[in-house]
């Protein structure tokens, strides 16, 4: 085993398979974990439960890791249960390195459990909203889709709903079609908004937020991924926008387009895209959709009104 080098002599683990918290204080390395993740030796699949950093990440790598938690007779529910199916976008900025707490809820009338390593309670399901994978009951794409749009916060539902259609289990007008289900339910309303506007041509977080503030200010629905040919062959892709008035915007996160080189490539690419194919591109970065800086609304605003005033004179530009 490769890794053995880089652990202390003696590890009582098998790195290579997920162990917990308490089976390491139990053989009496529980004190090392932290050292170890932080020296990425070690990673957090869930909280509370580690495995080698090299080992891959699969569905039952992740099915393995939530059975050593999750207790007899619960299930895998809201963004836990999307992590499991394979869509990892349903994780806020920042989760997949803080690690959120297990969901997992009993049915109705069963009890809530209560610790540090889970969000837990009841929850009402049917015999169909459930599936098990690898041994773990889960609700199914659908229901973790319904669930995410209607009980996170308005940023993390749309973009678990995105991240859920993006699976292609299900298509947006069958999403629609169990809304009404949870009529009079809490978070209801802010599904009624969410389910339609879903997208599963949305890749990250950031874009989900950022198509969320194109509509809260009217803007026609845009196309997600929007592709850019030079002889038949795809060399660009539009993060969202509007192809009829060559208007985009696009999300730029920190992990992609931090770096200098990164800036470069992107301003060089927006310049090429204004001078051949008329586009009007602006990108967006965290502080103008998060904290107290905040202003794409605004912007998106201005930008769009600027973009129709500046079509017929763009797209007399274009060069093929």
């Amino acid at each position: 085993m490769t890794l053995l080098p880089l652990l202390p002599p003696g590890w009582p683990l098998h790195p290579e398979q997920p162990f917990t918290a308490e089976q390491a204080r139990k053989a009496g390395v529980a004190h090392l974990l932290p050292r170890l993740v932080q020296g990425r030796v070690l990673r957090r699949l869930v909280r509370s439960v580690y495995i080698a950093d090299c080992v891959e990440d699969s569905i039952d790598l992740r099915a393995r890791a939530l059975a050593l938690v999750v207790p007899s007779g619960c299930f895998v529910t809201d963004r836990s249960a999307g992590w499991l199916h394979g869509a990892p976008m349903v994780l806020a900025p920042n989760e997949d390195v803080l690690v959120p707490k297990v969901s997992f809820f009993r049915p109705s009338d069963a009890g809530r459990l209560r610790n540090g390593l889970c969000v837990s309670g009841e929850r009402e399901v049917s015999r169909s909203d459930l599936v098990e994978i690898q041994g773990i009951a889960v609700t199914t794409p659908l229901r973790t889709a319904l669930d995410l749009g209607r009980l996170q916060r308005p940023d993390v539902a749309l973009a678990g709903l995105d991240a859920m259609a993006r699976l292609g289990v299900f298509s947006v007008p069958e999403l629609m079609s169990q809304v009404e289900r949870f009529a009079k339910r809490r978070g209801v309303r802010q599904l009624r908004e969410l389910a339609p506007i879903t997208d599963p041509g949305a890749e990250s977080f950031g874009e989900s937020a950022l198509r969320r503030r194109w509509y809260a200010v009217g803007l026609p629905r845009p196309r997600t991924q929007i592709p850019v040919l030079l002889d038949g062959v795809e060399i660009y892709r539009l993060d969202l926008g509007l192809e009829e008035i060559l208007f985009a915007v696009e999300y730029d996160g920190a992990l992609w387009h931090g770096a200098a080189a990164d800036r470069a490539h992107d301003a060089e690419r927006a310049s090429w895209l204004a001078q051949n194919r008329g586009y009007l591109i602006e990108p967006f970065v965290a502080s103008d959709l998060f904290g107290p800086t905040q202003n794409a609304e605004a912007s998106l605003a201005v930008l769009f009104a600027h973009a129709r005033e500046t079509f017929a004179e763009r797209r007399r530009g274009i060069v093929y």
